[in-house]
């Protein structure tokens, strides 16, 4: 592993650890101003919805410019919503307004996520050669979920009557700061700060691709058209699918932990906090298991995604304690083994048959619009007024189904072409452009 690379791994962690506490923190102060229990998720679709506006133009973006320079500028954006959210009572607004605003807020800090991604996930593969691929991968999401836990945890501790307290009533903060969600945000600027300077040191990989159009039209022709590539590649269709399903999966099942921690188990936000905490390191485990896995075997993790449904239909029957954790960790630990391999088969496809920036955009546009769907959907169900634990049947079914259809595909697939096997680890860049 190159010196680059672990400076890529540290900024990542400090940028998702910041992203993590932050929604908290926003969740906190939503709920300070009497919100909606609909608003929460609100959050995420408009966290997504920038990714599904910008992938057209992100991935060219980012192979534009060096990519930490990239990951640089999206955490100063980043940086900007969070003094946004801070600023909400200074343009006279209701304590509605106020609620959107801060939704807008973080909308930006989402349009940030969007642009930083296909730098993140592009860079590894100017870095790293196929043959570590999973392993980096695995590196990556291992860190990234480790700072989901730290940063889910520091938000919700952030924002606990105790900690909260002693930031307000102990330091200069409680001057110019008075709610604790006001004051976790302030903390959190900090944390996108130290990811920027880590940004700075990242050298550059050398890599350099054909001048990207700057017309917005040709643009988009341009992405859809790699859309299209990705899809129709049978590598690239079944990593796309199961990519999409476990992302839009993953963002749906964080709020109904959430709602699920305080309906069913009686817990605060900062305590329910705790439970995506436990799930994320499962996941953690998971993805540093899977490290061990050649790219070429990374089909033989499908049935864990059909399992993951099978663990998320025990929630509405567990409420001790250890039983909770229990299947919290073995949820995440189940879908960290999965993800990793089939994220790294599909940066593999995307950089034989496109770029590394061009590949990541396509999966974003493709995992948030399903986020955007999942989530509306699950909004949809809170406002009609169902119970979380019937939301929580419906999701797992739905998670169940889908998966057990695409390894039948993916099966059915192989057999009718053996030879796509032998197409995972090869080299190449950008086949399809030429």
């Amino acid at each position: 592993m190159k010196r680059g690379f672990y400076l890529v791994m540290a900024a990542q962690a400090l940028s998702s650890l910041a992203d993590n506490a932050l929604f908290i923190a926003a969740l906190a102060l939503i709920q300070e101003l009497s919100g909606p229990d609909w608003m929460a998720p609100m959050l995420k679709w408009w966290f997504a919805l920038a990714y599904v506006l910008l992938a057209a133009f992100v991935g060219a973006f980012a192979d534009s410019v060096p990519k930490g320079r990239v990951m640089l500028m999206t955490n100063a954006l980043k940086t900007l919503g969070c003094i946004i959210m801070l600023a909400y009572t200074c343009f006279g607004m209701s304590s509605v307004q106020q609620t959107w605003l801060i939704c807008g807020a973080y909308a930006l800090v989402g349009i940030g996520a969007a642009a930083y991604s296909p730098a993140k996930y592009g860079i590894v593969t100017e870095m790293l050669p196929p043959s570590l691929l999973v392993k980096g991968n695995s590196w990556i999401e291992g860190l990234t979920v480790t700072s989901i836990i730290i940063g889910t945890v520091l938000g919700g501790a952030l924002i606990s009557p105790h900690v909260s307290s002693l930031l307000l009533t102990q330091t200069p903060l409680g001057s110019f700061l008075s709610t604790p969600a006001e004051a976790a945000i302030f903390c959190i600027v900090f944390i996108y700060v130290g990811a920027a300077i880590c940004n700075l040191l990242i050298p550059h990989t050398g890599y350099y691709y054909p001048k990207q159009p700057r017309q917005i039209s040709v643009l988009l022709r341009t992405f859809f058209g790699y859309v299209g590539i990705l899809w129709r590649d049978k590598l690239g269709r079944i990593s796309l699918a199961i990519t999409t399903l476990f992302w839009g999966a993953g963002a749906t099942l964080q709020l109904i932990v959430i709602e699920w921690g305080h309906a069913h188990l009686g817990l605060r936000l900062d305590q329910a906090s705790v439970l995506m905490g436990i799930s994320a390191f499962g996941t953690v485990v998971g993805a540093i298991l899977a490290g061990r896995l050649p790219l070429q075997k990374s089909l033989v993790v499908l049935p864990l995604g059909a399992v993951m449904g099978l663990l998320v239909l025990c929630m509405p029957m567990v409420s001790a304690t250890y039983t909770v954790y229990t299947l919290l960790f073995l949820i995440g630990a189940a879908a960290g083994y999965f993800v990793v391999p089939m994220n790294a088969l599909l940066q593999h496809r995307g950089h034989v048959l496109l770029s590394a920036g061009h590949s990541i955009a396509v999966q974003n546009f493709n995992e948030q619009i399903n986020i955007l769907f999942m989530v509306a959907l699950y909004t949809l169900l809170l406002k009609m007024e169902l119970h979380i634990n019937t939301i929580i049947t419906i999701f797992g079914l739905a998670v169940f189904g889908l998966m057990t259809l695409i390894i039948v595909t993916c099966k059915l697939m192989l057999h009718r072409d053996p030879s796509l096997e032998a197409q995972i680890g090869q080299t190449g860049h950008g086949q399809a452009l030429k």
